[in-house]
């Protein structure tokens, strides 16, 4: 984790870390609605991809809720708001419009349900019609915002040669079917001028110490039917398996209920950490179909092509876990780290403790659903490990990864959501 500097002053919520009262509030409500309608087994979407449409969404979310509130710059151009405006209908509205404009046509009767009967929790009222037009007018321009941002293009992968040659990815299924999120690298990034930025240096030659010494890390603890993973390191690579937006979503609203933020607090949060995750995301996947580079699941059954005397073919090797996009760098860990370092930088520290749960329906392996966290280093830490045992991912991959999300984090920070300070 990057070093705070301890001279930003600004509006943090530092003081109610150690609260253990609800403090549940509409945007954590309309964060937890959204949810299902972005991703869902009746219409299913990639981990990446949910989380830059839920960034869409937050970014609504939070002009609304700060044109009421006030005490930090809008996203893009402000929205006027009448005094005694509803900020729970200004953020229902527009959570929901912008919701609505951007998932599957499927989950509009869902999210038509859920507005109606929010809104029908508010009191009739001056306040309620002004709080719905200020939400209305967040979704209308963050939508105008992003309305070229290429979220809907298909963009289509095809390998250089069948089969791929050693060192380059190969789709599960093999070159005639699609890896998931190709597109998302070309999405028109939130705060970046240009996601190629970012890019890391690459793979490791498949020749060179590193990659041999990576190669043998995640050949044995990433093995399905692994001899040297310990029953708790498989079951840590079980907890971090679930869909990545699904879990980080409902985590991070725990944590601001559990820290006891209120409405502006929580708003201001929850765009920092998705804008950062978001663009973290572009940035990343640009990287990963730039590189290309091969899973562990084809690098280690064909490692007599990669040209290397000390690594062994095993041609009965298979992951515990698998993915579809190319392995370098780590999306967990640019996506993850983004968001930690986001929350670093919001509490102004790393020692936040956080519980965080995993969906035991959504990963019926797991047998510890819950796991608490004292340091956010730790958990970075331990997601890092997590990838390399679910036979993922190698070591570099992951470090490289890390610091795309701990960089475009940093930025994210330093240039928006930032307090305005009264004269």
């Amino acid at each position: 984790m990057n070093k705070l500097n301890s001279s930003l002053c600004v509006l943090m919520a530092c003081c109610f870390l150690g609260q253990t009262g609800s403090a549940q509030n509409v945007i954590t409500d309309w964060a937890g609605i959204v949810q299902p309608a972005i991703n869902n087994s009746s219409s299913p979407r990639p981990p990446a991809s949910s989380e830059v449409l839920h960034a869409t969404i937050q970014l609504a979310v939070y002009n609304a809720a700060i044109a009421i509130e006030g005490g930090f710059q809008p996203y893009g151009s402000p929205v006027s708001a009448p005094h005694g405006a509803d900020v729970r209908a200004a953020v229902a509205t527009a959570a929901y419009q912008t919701a609505r404009a951007r998932v599957d046509p499927s989950q509009t009767a869902y999210l038509d349900s859920q507005y109606q009967s929010y809104l029908a929790t508010i009191p009739d009222g001056q306040a309620k019609n002004d709080g719905i037009q200020v939400g209305a007018a967040a979704a209308t321009a963050l939508l105008a915002l992003r309305a070229n941002d290429f979220f809907n293009n298909v963009v289509d992968y095809e390998c250089s040669a069948v089969p791929p040659p050693p060192g380059e990815f190969e789709p599960n299924g093999g070159c005639g079917t699609q890896p998931v999120d190709a597109k998302v690298g070309q999405i028109t990034p939130f705060t970046l001028v240009d996601s190629s930025c970012f890019r890391p240096g690459g793979p490791n030659p498949l020749t060179s110490k590193g990659y041999t010494r990576d190669f043998i890390e995640t050949r044995d603890f990433g093995r399905a039917d692994s001899t040297v993973r310990t029953s708790d390191q498989t079951d840590i690579a079980y907890f971090w398996s679930e869909h990545a937006y699904v879990h980080w979503n409902r985590n991070l609203i725990r944590l601001a209920i559990s820290s006891g933020l209120n409405v502006r607090q929580t708003a201001r949060f929850f765009a920092l950490v998705h804008t950062s995750a978001a663009d973290a995301l572009i940035a990343g996947f640009n990287a990963k179909y730039f590189f290309r580079a091969w899973r562990p699941r084809t690098a280690i059954p064909r490692a007599d092509t990669d040209g290397n005397p000390d690594t062994d073919p095993d041609p009965s090797w298979t992951p515990l876990l698998n993915v579809n996009h190319p392995e370098y760098p780590s999306a967990h860990g640019f996506f993850s780290n983004a968001l930690i370092e986001a929350a670093a930088k919001y509490f102004h520290t790393t020692k936040i403790t956080w519980t965080l749960m995993t969906s035991k329906d959504a990963v019926p392996q797991l047998v510890k659903t819950e796991r608490t966290f004292h340091n956010l280093n730790e958990l970075s830490a331990q997601i890092d490990d997590a990838r390399v045992w679910s036979g993922l991912h190698w070591r570099h991959s992951m470090r490289d990864g890390d610091q795309i999300g701990r960089e475009v984090a940093d930025r994210v920070f330093e240039n928006y959501f930032r307090p305005i300070h009264k004269q």
